[in-house]
């Protein structure tokens, strides 16, 4: 056969079972080889009981001794009954031959077959045939003598017993023996009533073996589920140490590894072999944090104790491994100590997240710094150090200016890149002298322990914003940020690290008003200035709730027409308590909070709704803060407030800050290419006040500059170069087909200057402030025109004194009285109508003699012009510009006659 039964019972012993690679018990495999068939589908009566009992179908490998069973029955028969008939000879030895023969007959079917009914249609006649010809042979034997002969009976019954014996186990061929034998035994004797017998007691015998066989599955059923039960404990264990998951292990009494599970040496990247015999110990290093401290894993060993979950480390190549490993010590029967024996788990990934967890919880993810809760741990045990003297301290809050900027236009990932960047500059600039830890956000804090001196503080939070302060690359973009610090002592300024940390904060503030860019020390009066600012905070909330804001439009005129062009509008907020503030107050507290965007919304859409109501000549200019500009729903709101407002989109005129190029990145593209698109105006405010480059005049698509005031003022004063500068601009900007306008012109002679340089157009009190938005139409119900009004030119701030000085003219001495003074001239009360362009020499002092013209004169009073432009200091001390030497600050006709 292609498969010897003890083959085919073992192979499916291991089906049964689950596991291919364990040998299983030869009681096992049997019961398992036919349970294992027990599920195999067929077709038919036949086929279905072939499937069911394919084992059976087989052949016994001991049916060859049945050839010799039928010679040593026809001898023993002959005993008794004396030699048989030729016929029955040969038909024995036919019998023998055939049995032989049935084998290799077997062999054939099981090489050709595939299903087990087709193999079982080969073993049918193995052992139907010889028996049916042996039973042929001792029936002629019986007929020949006329009677049933007790011998060969005899020899009959012993040999289908033996043929049976030999097929046990095997019902299918069992009843075919039995029906083929006896058939053959009876064939001779023609009895109606034996062949009866004979077919009654084949459906019998049918149905016998289909109950024999239904009572046996059920048992080989039971047995299989009694086998599965016993052993699932061990295949559970088998399966866990296979996973990697854990181990068992066991030693002798000496400490030697007996027992360890198979998978365990694969990690250690040995042999099993190798590893049994190793003292346990020698493989691990016991973990400082085990739950029995200093007793380690060879001390439980030496000292029979049990241990649990004992932490050990496996130093393998490549990585560290740990386990927790839990045993207890062995006894025999006798009670004798024979070793250990116990399990262990792998605690590698869950130290590994410990130890995350622990880190996250001490340290900032993204920068590495020391997180809030841990610098807020360090300054408490400065704070609460057991000698007075060691609670000395210092703590720097920093926040960062511009910050929200960068993350609004570059994005977070640009914004934590940042971040990163500002965390290594403060390492390397504190270094050793404190800790540095991020409070969260653009919020830093540092801690500097010790007795420390003011200047030398100052001296570090310098230094701290000036290397904050230099550009930044991200991802390619050029960024510029600034720094603010506030600094609060200990225990000056707190005895607790809630006030010092509170107090600091106040200096922060503080830094932040006086113009951002700057460190402040903690000072008293700094509450009241922080509770003031809290109230302009909520005060403005209610106000932009309630709708309280108002809308003031100055007047833009055209130079070349001198007739109204359009109007800026400024935000005024006119408060319960306080009367009209300056957005200088509270535009900065609307940024700080958010509240700018909403402010900046409201204001376009009301400037849109005053638009509307007059001459589609004039024009709006509103101002958008860099928040506002990076926020992409812009072009909605203005798109949906010129549609409600029914106006022509190139009568609102956006003015836009240079500071919205800090990003420098397409987003900042995108936002001038969707405005263009809804058709407004765009203009440069305060050109050359910020971060001015050219390139941005190369890059956006503005439709006017305009200058700032700051190069407006003082123009006109001799030695001002604000003029050469304005002319520039003007000259680029008409080359560049772009308007201009001049801001905060107040006096005749600057109106004059700017209109001679070529700015197109002026906005100043020259003409007229600010209108709210019903005087502004009632302005322009009296038409477009303007009158330019005010003084001609502009002068100095003034401070008032009470002087005596001596004046020369032409060697005629008087006295007189400075009455106000500024650096460029002062008003002196003595001499009656004196002529203009009158020249004097005037001693202040001993030391300082100045040169001067008069310029006007009405009755005891005149206005007289330094030669040469005065200090004035705050106690009242005048002096000489500074790099002006006394030599120079003379007339020369004096310094030759000294």
């Amino acid at each position: 056969m292609a498969q010897s039964e003890p083959d085919a019972v073992s192979n499916a012993g291991r089906h049964a079972t689950g596991d291919a690679a364990r040998p299983v018990p030869v009681r096992v495999r049997k019961a398992g080889a036919v349970a294992a068939r027990a599920g195999e589908p067929a077709d038919g009566l036949f086929s279905a009981f072939a499937a069911t009992h394919a084992a059976d179908a087989l052949l016994s490998r001991r049916w060859n001794c049945m050839a010799g069973v039928f010679a040593g029955s026809a001898a023993f028969a002959a005993i008794f009954a004396g030699i048989p008939p030729v016929r029955s000879i040969f038909l024995i030895a036919a019998a023998s031959l055939l049995v032989l023969a049935g084998i290799y007959f077997v062999r054939l079917g099981n090489r050709v077959a595939d299903a087990p009914w087709q193999r079982a249609m080969f073993a049918v006649p193995a052992v139907a045939v010889p028996m049916a010809v042996f039973g042929l042979g001792m029936g002629y034997w019986n007929f020949r003598a006329g009677e049933f002969l007790e011998g060969p009976l005899a020899a009959f019954i012993l040999a289908s017993v033996i043929a049976t014996l030999i097929q046990s186990g095997k019902r299918y061929t069992l009843f075919t023996v039995q029906i083929a034998g006896w058939s053959g035994l009876l064939a001779w004797f023609h009895s109606p009533s034996a062949v009866a017998t004979l077919l009654v007691l084949v459906p019998i015998a049918v149905l016998v073996d289909r109950m024999q066989a239904a009572a046996q599955r059920a048992s080989l059923l039971r047995r299989e589920a009694e086998l599965r039960l016993s052993r699932r404990a061990e295949d559970i264990l088998h399966d866990f140490e296979e996973s990697g998951q854990g181990w068992f292990w066991e030693t002798d009494s000496k400490g030697m590894l007996a027992y360890l599970s198979p998978a365990t040496a694969r990690l250690f990247n040995m042999s099993r072999g190798d590893m049994i015999g190793c003292h346990l110990s020698k493989l691990f290093e016991t973990g400082s944090d085990s739950h029995d401290g200093e007793r380690t894993l060879a001390f439980h060993l030496s000292a029979r104790s049990a241990f649990h979950e004992l932490a050990v480390r496996a130093p393998l190549r490549g990585e560290e491994r740990w386990w927790s490993v839990t045993g207890k010590p062995i006894y025999d029967s006798y009670g004798n100590y024979v070793g250990f024996r116990g399990s262990a788990h792998d605690l590698t990934e869950k130290r590994r997240t410990q130890e995350e967890a622990t880190r996250l919880a001490r340290y900032d993810s993204l920068t590495g710094l020391a997180n809030r809760f841990q610098i807020s741990k360090t300054l408490e045990r400065l704070l609460d150090a057991p000698r007075e003297a060691q609670r000395t301290c210092a703590v720097f809050l920093l926040d960062l200016d511009r910050f929200k900027q960068v993350n609004d236009t570059l994005g977070h990932p640009a914004g934590d890149a940042l971040l990163t960047q500002v965390s290594q500059r403060l390492l390397r600039v504190v270094a050793e002298r404190g800790r540095v830890g991020r409070l969260g956000g653009d919020e830093f804090q540092v801690i500097l322990g010790g007795a420390q001196v003011r200047d030398d503080l100052a001296n570090l939070a310098h230094r701290i914003i000036e290397s904050l302060s230099q550009p930044y690359s991200i991802e390619g973009h050029r960024v510029i940020i600034g720094a603010s610090v506030g600094i609060a002592l200990a225990p000056e300024d707190g005895t607790t690290s809630d006030a010092l940390v509170r107090n600091a904060d106040l200096a922060l503030y503080a830094a932040k008003d006086a113009g951002r860019g700057c460190y402040r020390f903690y000072a008293t009066d700094l509450h009241s200035r922080a509770e003031e600012k809290r109230q302009l905070e909520q005060d403005l909330r209610d106000a932009i709730h309630a709708g309280a804001l108002e809308l003031h439009y100055q007047p833009v005129i055209e130079t070349a027409t001198e007739e109204i062009s359009g109007f800026e509008a400024l935000m005024r907020w006119n408060h319960p308590t306080r009367g009209m503030l300056s957005p200088a107050r509270f535009v900065e507290v609307a940024e700080d909070t958010g509240l700018i965007a909403a402010m900046g919304e409201w204001a376009i859409r009301t400037a849109c709704h005053d638009l509307a109501r007059w001459p589609e000549s004039v024009r709006v200019a509103v101002n958008v803060s860099p928040i506002q500009f990076a926020n992409p729903q812009l072009p909605g709101i203005v798109t949906s407030a010129i549609a409600q407002a029914g106006i022509d989109p190139q009568r609102l005129e956006l003015e836009i800050t240079e500071s919205v190029f800090l990003a420098d990145d397409s987003n900042t593209d995108a936002m001038f290419a969707s405005l263009k698109r809804i058709g407004v105006r765009l203009a440069l405010d305060d050109f050359g006040t910020g971060y001015s480059s050219l390139s941005y005049l190369k890059k956006a698509p503005f439709d006017k500059i305009k200058i700032d005031q700051g190069f407006v003022r003082g123009a006109t004063m001799p030695g001002s170069r604000n003029g050469a500068i304005i002319a520039s601009i003007t000259s680029l900007t008409q080359s560049l087909g772009m308007d201009t306008t001049a801001e905060g012109v107040e006096t005749l002679d600057e109106l004059e200057l700017v209109r001679l340089l070529g700015c197109s157009h002026v906005q100043g009190y020259v003409y007229d402030k600010p209108f709210d938005a019903d005087e502004a139409t009632r302005r322009l119900e009296s038409g477009l025109k303007a009158v330019a009004s005010g003084p001609r030119a502009s002068r100095g701030p003034r401070q008032t004194m009470l002087r005596k000085v001596v004046l020369d003219h032409e060697g005629e001495i008087y006295t007189g009285t400075i009455r106000n003074i500024s650096a460029n001239g002062a008003m002196i009360e003595g001499l009656w109508n004196v002529p203009p362009e009158t020249t004097f020499k005037i001693a202040v002092s001993d030391d300082l003699i100045l040169a001067g013209k008069a310029r006007w004169s009405q009755e005891n009073r005149m206005g007289i012009e330094f030669q040469i432009p005065v200090d004035i200091g705050a106690d009242g001390r005048i002096s000489l510009k500074r790099g002006v030497s006394q030599e120079e600050g003379k007339p020369r006709l004096w310094r030759q006659a000294g």
